[in-house]
């Protein structure tokens, strides 16, 4: 657990698109997305501030609504199919991961977060972050951030 900390992030302009749907369809849904957002990265030009995959989400025991997203400057036009969303800022519990051991690091943060005393907020969206290396569709980096409450 030593690689848990909290963290603060400020509000965050992201553009992408989302899936809503049945949890058991969740990972393979989340993928897919990414896959198709990812191909559609160059529609927003140079609008996008960096090379992080930003993937808000909200579930419960039934459906998940996942999202696949770039932080950008505000856009005056939104390519079609496309949202923009603001995420508050936020305080989180954050443990660094990978896209292939997010289940384990799921199970370290919440570890982590009981053992700390901490509360998640429910009316807040968790987020993943991938640091994604197009080139290399391999082992990449993830934050996995929970939203505390005060």
């Amino acid at each position: 657990m030593e690689n848990c900390s909290i963290v603060i992030k400020p509000a965050l302009q992201l553009v992408g698109i989302s899936y809503c749907g049945p949890y058991s369809s969740f990972p393979d849904e989340a993928i897919r997305l990414q896959t198709e957002f990812l191909a559609r990265k160059h529609e927003l030009n140079d609008n996008v501030k960096s090379i992080v995959l930003y993937s808000p989400y909200f579930g419960n025991e039934a459906f998940a609504t996942y999202w696949a997203c770039y932080e950008v400057h505000h856009l005056e036009e939104v390519p079609e199919g496309m949202v923009q969303l603001t995420i508050p800022a936020h305080r989180y519990a954050m443990v660094a991961s990978s896209n292939k051991r997010i289940g384990e690091g799921y199970e370290q943060l919440h570890a982590w977060i009981n053992a700390k005393g901490l509360r998640k907020d429910e009316q807040a969206v968790s987020l993943e972050l991938f640091y994604i290396d197009e080139q290399h569709w391999e082992e990449e980096p993830v934050e996995l951030l929970i939203p505390l409450k005060d």
